[in-house]
């Protein structure tokens, strides 16, 4: 294990994209501010192990567990066009869920 001491508001690189700064020394208390790109989970080593905990657990299920689930009913979601504003031009895409089965198979686009 790499120990290194730092000072409050000293960084530490961990790679070309990991920073680990500390912000703040309060008695035994360290507060460390971490910033990673967002495809690098960053978690407190016992929540860690809690997550890989419950993986571990639901890989664990058998299909007969599942059986008094019941039927699981599919999502529709349709696209509209809704103004930003009235008057402007322009549009932004709203998802909105309708909870009845397809008819077709595929999805329909208000007009």
């Amino acid at each position: 294990m790499l120990v290194l001491s730092r000072q409050r508001d000293e960084t530490i690189m961990i790679g070309d994209d990991i920073e680990v700064t500390v912000v703040d020394i309060r008695g035994d208390k360290v507060r460390l501010g971490i910033n990673a790109p967002k495809e690098i989970t960053v978690h407190r080593k016992e929540v860690y192990d809690a997550i890989r905990r419950e993986n571990r657990a639901a890989s664990e299920v058998k299909p007969e567990d599942l059986l008094g689930l019941g039927k699981i009913e599919p999502q529709v979601r349709k696209i509209t066009e809704v103004p930003k504003k009235p008057g402007e031009e322009g549009f932004d895409k709203v998802v909105e869920v309708d909870r009845r089965p397809p008819e077709s198979g595929t999805t329909e686009e208000k007009k």
